[in-house]
């Protein structure tokens, strides 16, 4: 219990997920995480609960016959019951918060307005997840703290305790009631989707559509999720996933296709160095896909969505940049910030850095990619990567500094799915091919983070518009 306390959230929920069983992407893995994170405070009250009865009452329990699974049904845990419900409380307090970082293994919860808020710069849906947060943990210790009152007034407040505990049963379903709103996670196909008349090849097969955890894949995947839908499909959506776990997600089975990227998937999944024709990028990772994971790639959907190096427009207007290598010799003292993936992978920062020859003064900040584009505007940073595609660009008066040495391999936005789902998705691969432009993507994308409608809503626009 104690190890289970070091260990990071977030690493929790990581390292259950290749388990067979009890991990992978979801609630279920969610649960457990949080069950471990909960043993520490509830054995630690149960044995000092114990351990701090009086001998002699247990000496009384012994001379009375009792044996010892009766002193210990009859006896010690009701008279530790009030310090075994402290713990619980702690317990409870501290799985609320941890639950928000569940929305990032898919699992839903009020962590998704939070998580939501951060990447489109919403402040509105920041505080209705983090209050809601809040004031869900104080109801719970509230609800708890009735029930230990009770058991520490004694026999006569049984009926106030019963009142309690069904007040504390009517949270946790309000908790699980939250967890499962459509605006989370849509579970069943929509029912615009059981139009009559309309060809419906893919009755009755059930395929899983997932996304990475940024405004463009949860687009994307929608509107494959949609059109899947019109064609007969029971979708079930695995949106807002972190890192990787979209493809871990398909070598496991339990989700059948969702959007990627060339560059992405030949750099940070084959491990290759980077290259920078998008036709030998693209023919190699199919290839690879197929022959290692057993996966196949759609037709590119007709735009790239290329790591873009980011100042404020202001400061590109007053020095004249137009390409990085402008940046280069007025960037000693500027503090870079970048995200994770950015800083770790093999066509981010290390080689970035030395191809251009940027030498900062000061370390650059890792961080949460959504975070950079707050930051940059406010001034604690200076130049960021984010993505060409992003429609917080316009809405931040960003500017895009052109990359003039090719460093960036291409990201050329395509769909990954089983290769057992082939037949039910090969239609709707060809229909999408070449379909999207990138000024079509950036707009849809600063419809979502700039005009902040929601990804379903876009989807179902742009493909009503479309020929798709």
């Amino acid at each position: 219990a104690n190890i289970m306390q070091t260990v990071p959230s977030l690493a929790l929920f990581g390292l259950l997920i290749p388990i067979p069983f009890i991990g992978g992407i979801g609630a279920k893995t969610a649960v457990i995480a949080l069950a471990l994170y909960a043993l520490l405070p509830v054995i630690r009250n149960t044995v000092t609960g114990i351990l701090g009865i009086d001998p002699k009452v247990l000496e009384a329990a012994t001379a009375m016959g009792m044996t010892g699974g009766q002193i210990l049904r009859m006896v010690e845990l009701p008279l530790a019951a009030p310090v075994i419900l402290t713990g619980i409380r702690v317990a409870v307090v501290i799985a609320v918060g941890v639950a928000t970082v569940a929305a990032a293994v898919g699992a839903g919860g009020l962590g998704t307005y939070i998580f939501r808020g951060l990447r489109q710069n919403d402040n509105n849906l920041l505080v209705a997840g983090a209050l809601a947060s809040a004031l869900l943990a104080l109801l719970c210790d509230f609800a708890l703290g009735q029930i230990e009152k009770a058991y520490k007034i004694g026999e006569r407040a049984s009926a106030s305790r019963k009142i309690a505990i069904a007040g504390t049963f009517l949270v946790f379903a309000a908790i699980v009631g939250v967890s499962y709103l459509p605006n989370f996670r849509s579970e069943i196909s929509d029912l615009r989707s059981t139009e009559m008349g309309v060809d419906r090849p893919l009755e009755g097969q059930r395929i899983v559509v997932g996304s990475k955890d940024f405004t463009e894949s949860i687009i994307l995947a929608e509107i494959l999720a949609q059109m899947l839908e019109k064609q007969g499909a029971e979708v079930v959506r695995q949106f807002e996933l972190g890192g990787n776990l979209a493809h871990d997600g398909l070598l496991s089975g339990q989700i059948d296709v969702y959007p990627e990227y060339t560059g992405t998937a030949y750099t940070a999944i084959l491990k290759h160095p980077p290259i920078t024709d998008p036709q030998e990028v693209y023919d190699k990772t199919k290839a690879e896909y197929a022959e290692k994971f057993n996966l196949i790639l759609s037709p590119p959907l007709g735009f790239a969505n290329d790591f873009a190096i980011l100042v404020r427009g202001n400061v590109a207007r007053q020095n004249n940049l137009k390409t990085i290598s402008d940046a280069v010799p007025i960037s000693r003292d500027w503090q870079a910030g970048f995200g994770q993936d950015f800083m770790s992978r093999a066509d981010g920062y290390p080689g970035f850095s030395k191809a251009y020859g940027f030498n900062f003064a000061k370390q650059p900040r890792e961080m949460d990619l959504s975070l950079t584009y707050r930051a940059l505007q406010s001034g604690e940073l200076d130049l960021i990567a984010g993505n060409s595609t992003d429609g917080l660009i316009s809405v931040l008066d960003l500017f895009q500094l052109k990359d003039d040495k090719r460093y960036f391999p291409p990201y050329q936005a395509v769909f990954v799915a089983r290769m057992d789902k082939t037949e039910a998705v090969a239609n709707v691969f060809s229909k999408l091919k070449d379909a999207i432009s990138t000024e079509e993507m950036r707009r849809l994308n600063y419809e979502v983070d700039g005009n902040k409608q929601t990804p379903k809503d876009v989807a179902a626009e742009w493909l009503a518009g479309s020929s798709a």
